[in-house]
């Protein structure tokens, strides 16, 4: 009987949805949820074209702005995986041009989850997100938080890592000398502002949808690394 059961529960097709996976987090995380056996199907939601070979992944260009085509492809989803971003650079210093990517797709994201009955929804927030905040960047990331948990998703889990130790396509100098700095010196900062791999986030991101915790679970450095070990 024992036996028959862990048969049928193989055979359920999970199905993991990615929105920002062009950037350095979700591209870690797209890397890692095609070599995992668990989700046998991923959909990568993106505003422009991407190449992708593997049979398990099926990208779908939409407008963001677009909802019903927003929900339909959200339709389906056994965990949504919320990565995406924008930068000053991006959207010229436009807040809110920057506003309609951090604060707009995450939160509609979350609503369709929920709407087309996904219960997991894991979320990139930021180090020292605070809706409160006098930081435009970290107050923004606050709002985005406080707006999604208040949606009540049965499992929703948000990670806030601090700086980011990978190399961007865009050279940013400011960046990369703290980049240097907070690395080097990492060992004397508090555990929360410790900079941190993509990978290791991606990989705790991957790990915590297979956990199913409920409720809200927020995850700082400490918390990353340890989950992305199990």
């Amino acid at each position: 009987m024992k036996k028959n059961k862990e048969a049928t529960e193989i055979l359920v097709e999970k199905t993991a949805t990615i929105i920002g996976a062009t950037g350095i987090i979700g591209n870690k995380l797209l890397s890692l949820l095609q070599d995992d056996l668990e989700f046998s199907k991923i959909k990568i939601i993106v505003r422009r074209p991407v190449k992708i070979s593997n049979p398990k992944v099926k990208v779908s260009i939409i407008d963001f702005n677009d909802e019903k085509a927003f929900k339909e492809e959200i339709s389906g989803s056994s965990a949504v995986f919320c990565t995406v971003g924008t930068t000053n650079k991006k959207t010229g210093g436009n807040k809110e041009q920057y506003r309609k990517v951090d604060y707009d797709i995450p939160v509609t994201a979350a609503k369709l989850s929920l709407e087309t009955g996904c219960t997991q929804f894991l979320l990139v927030s930021a180090y020292g997100a605070n809706s409160k905040s006098n930081s435009f960047y970290t107050s923004l990331k606050g709002e985005v938080e406080d707006t999604i948990s208040s949606l009540n998703i049965p499992s929703l889990c948000i990670f806030r890592p601090s700086q980011l130790l990978d190399k961007r396509e865009d050279f940013r100098l400011g960046e990369t000398i703290a980049k240097v700095l907070m690395n080097s010196l990492s060992f004397l900062l508090p555990m929360k502002l410790r900079p941190i791999k993509a990978y290791d986030v991606a990989k705790s991101m991957l790990e915590a949808s297979k956990a199913n915790k409920q409720g809200i679970t927020i995850y700082h450095y400490k918390e990353m690394i340890e989950s992305k070990k199990n």
